[in-house]
């Protein structure tokens, strides 16, 4: 179920309306003028995470030596960073 709130109750009521989210799994059309601006629901499962990152990279295909020789190229090519007061 999706409720539209305006923007302004639901920076009044934030606290609320993330408790309904989490305990209900309700989800909220935030508006602005009447216009839709976002929308808050619950979170789903991350989409990738670390390791699974580091699996698609160690299982991928791998770059050809072309490839390694351009980079290096472009690499050789570029100018110094400019050193800063950090």
């Amino acid at each position: 179920m999706e409720s539209h709130i305006s923007a302004t109750q639901a920076a009044r009521t934030l606290s609320d309306v993330l408790n309904r989210v989490y305990y209900r799994r309700e989800v909220f059309i935030v508006e602005r003028g009447g216009q839709p601006v976002c929308r808050i629901e619950p979170a789903g499962p991350p989409r990738c995470t670390a390791g699974s990152l580091a699996e698609l990279l160690r299982t991928g295909p791998k770059p050809d030596a072309e490839f390694w020789n351009d980079l290096e190229r472009i690499t050789a090519s570029q100018l110094p960073a400019p050193e800063t007061q950090w």
